[in-house]
């Protein structure tokens, strides 16, 4: 059940990573998203902050989130 959590809350992050317009904003609202939801769930900020930044940074490079142009 730990794992299914995770990854709806990742998925979940990512998704809302997707309104901001660069890499730097995406990156820095994942993170802060990332360390508040691994603190709620129980698990490592620091860890959920990494996740979370590397979401929000690599979201549009992996074609996740696509911002309109």
């Amino acid at each position: 059940m730990f794992k299914k959590t995770w990854i709806i809350a990742v998925v979940a992050m990512v998704g809302l990573t997707a309104c901001l317009e660069t890499d730097t904003e995406r990156g820095l609202a994942g993170a802060a998203g990332g360390a508040i939801a691994a603190d709620a769930m129980g698990g490592n900020a620091a860890v959920g902050a990494v996740v979370g930044g590397a979401g929000g940074v690599f979201c549009d490079d992996l074609g996740i989130c696509r911002r309109s142009r």
